[in-house]
């Protein structure tokens, strides 16, 4: 059906404002309908607050790994294999997947795969060669992959052998735990249309130089600089090849991107709608106001304004929240040329966990929303993989203990109260190997713009910090800002000047099917922004990788409570989702996946 044109967010945002004051009348109405299906027609979605889609190449690298990237590439780019957590547990979501469910053989070192009977947007058939291809590019470029843990994919995988063009297997370098494989490896598998892309220039030909690991490292840096790209996405030849529900049809400076339906998807998930608009905010009162003019067809409400659920459901919305299968944390960056030394002291990081107030944060600031979250997985979805001692909370809110664990190892007010080290030395009561004397607890937290429960928590932390002589300064900044400037450094390196960084104003980490932290924790993993480092939470996640069972997992999360390679903090939903009532077939995925290919209108 046909919805209105959106128009320039600053324009509706004018329009949205004008309304509030008493222009009620341009109010767009939602809901209504019959509820039977409607073919086609249009739907706008809400992009959180100061994000903005940055990256499209289905192989991303360090600071381009926003949850909704992935969300809007799995729309274009089947992955292998696709997990949704809708009914209520994690599983996986065939309908989504290029690939049918693979077969380990007896030992556990071969697996076996076949391809869906996809398309490529070219009329190319989808086949084992566009595995190898995304398989050969990674193994050249994985120093670059921001999901790359040494000794996992690709390096876990020992040998490709394609059986035919639908059929492949895959050697392993040992036989690992199956379900986490399928869920946590294959999962990353991205097939790529090698017969478009494998080109070294834009106006190359295109051969096979993947298979050649030099040809293979030029293609990769190839497509990583088309990607960089974002103002020809929607002009760019390479990005029209597709094999999703949907096709790019625009993608703005802004990151505001368009999708509409493939016409020449040939898989069993086509999308209903004819056209998906993502739109992007600088704030989430921006967004409030587009949505109480009617601008959004799905977007979400600031918990500032819960209190307005009922005008908004009168205006033909509905109000769900949207729980995550995540966690959220703050990284300590523990190559801080200042505070990397502190930040590598237990003690340090235990009196700052005791000084985060989660209770009154879930509670004030988030209205009840959030959930406290003591640990590295995910509290209270499935709670098989949470040990007691993450699920007690090993450093509960105690400014008294905060503060006793930094002065009782020599840290002393200075002149402005701010806490500094008065007796450097690795003995009991002193501040520990690396800490130079008149090191100050003055450190400055990175965090993202345009949200107020974040300003609102960020605040809150530095208020209690405060009371136990921490300083805390604020730089907030865009979430792409965030994400690009919070990466793992060397202390020599201009970027690694980044104290603490906060990206979870939706959550911090979205995990795949199971929650282990291979990518977060392991030593030198893509996505270990701070450079934690610890032998034992290594072998931990390696149990967890390789062992069946839920103890490994057990193990893992009560080790990681105690050890804080990061502070943990309250965990918020993705978003308090305000849905057109008229608009069927959402769900709300816990990974913060999205299938708007099942969308549909019903007036």
């Amino acid at each position: 059906m046909a919805r209105h044109r959106w128009r320039a967010a600053l324009g509706v945002t004018l329009a949205a404002a004008l309304a509030l004051s008493g222009c009620a009348t341009s109010r767009e109405q939602h809901g209504g309908g019959s509820g039977k299906p409607v073919t086609g027609g249009s739907a706008r979605i809400a992009l959180p607050p100061s994000a903005t889609p940055n990256w499209i190449l289905p192989i991303s690298i360090p600071g381009y790994g926003a949850s909704y990237n992935g969300a809007i590439r799995a729309e274009l780019y089947l992955p292998l294999y696709n997990y949704d957590g809708t009914s209520g547990s994690v599983a996986l979501d065939d309908p989504s997947s290029a690939a049918n469910p693979p077969s380990y053989s007896a030992d556990g070192l071969t697996v076996t795969i076949t391809l869906k009977p996809l398309t490529w947007s070219t009329g190319d058939p989808l086949t084992s060669r566009d595995v190898e291809f995304w398989l050969n590019l990674l193994r050249a470029g994985k120093d670059n992959w921001g999901k790359y843990s040494e000794g996992l994919m690709p390096d876990n995988i020992k040998a490709f052998h394609a059986q035919d063009d639908h059929t492949f297997t895959l050697t392993l370098d040992k036989p690992y735990n199956a379900d986490w494989f399928t869920a946590n490896q294959l999962s990353l598998a991205v097939p790529m249309p090698q017969k478009a892309w494998d080109r070294t220039s834009a106006g190359g030909p295109v051969g096979d130089f993947d298979r050649d690991p030099a040809g293979a490292k030029k293609v990769f840096d190839f497509l990583v600089a088309q990607a960089k790209q974002l103002g020809t996405y929607a002009t760019n030849p390479l990005w029209k090849v597709v094999n999703g529900p949907f096709t790019l049809a625009g993608f703005t400076a802004s990151g505001q991107v368009t999708l509409t339906k493939n016409p020449k998807y040939t898989g069993p998930d086509p999308a209903k709608l004819d056209t998906v608009q993502f739109l992007t905010f600088t704030s989430s009162s921006a967004e409030y106001n587009v949505l109480r003019a009617g601008g959004v067809d799905y977007g979400y409400v600031p918990t500032s304004n819960l209190g307005q659920r009922p005008k908004l459901e009168a205006q033909g919305y509905r109000i769900e929240p949207w729980n995550g299968w995540s966690i959220t944390y703050s990284p300590f960056n523990f190559n801080n040329p200042q505070l990397g030394a502190a930040f590598k002291q237990l003690y340090v990081r235990q009196a700052l966990q005791h000084a985060v107030d989660q209770d009154s944060i879930t509670s004030v600031i988030w209205r009840g929303t959030a959930r406290v979250d003591y640990g590295p997985v995910p509290q209270d979805n499935d709670v098989k993989y949470l040990s007691a001692r993450q699920k007690t909370n090993p450093y509960p809110f105690d400014l008294v203990a905060a503060r006793k664990l930094l002065t009782g190892h020599g840290w002393k007010p200075g002149s402005d109260g701010v806490l500094e080290c008065a007796s450097p030395g690795n003995g009991p009561a002193q501040c520990g190997e690396g800490v130079n004397a008149d090191t100050r607890l003055s450190l400055t937290m990175l965090t993202e713009s345009g949200s107020d429960e974040t300003d609102g928590t960020m605040q809150e932390l530095r208020s209690e910090l405060s009371k136990i002589g921490v300083e805390m300064k604020i730089n907030a900044q865009p979430l792409n800002t965030v994400l690009a400037n919070g990466t793992a450094c060397k202390p020599e390196e201009p970027s690694c000047s980044w104290q603490l960084s906060y990206f979870g104003t939706q959550g911090s980490w979205y995990f795949p099917a199971n929650p282990s932290g291979e990518d977060l924790f392991a030593t030198d993993a893509g996505t270990n922004f701070g450079s934690y480092a610890d032998k034992h939470a290594d072998d931990l996640i390696t149990a967890t990788n390789l062992a069946t069972g839920d103890q490994p997992m057990l193990d893992y999360s009560a080790y990681l409570a105690e050890q804080l390679p990061v502070l943990w903090l309250p965990n918020p939903p993705y978003q308090v989702s305000a849905i057109d009532t008229a608009l069927r077939g959402v769900t709300q995925d816990p990974l913060a996946g999205i299938q708007p290919q099942r969308w549909y209108w019903t007036r």
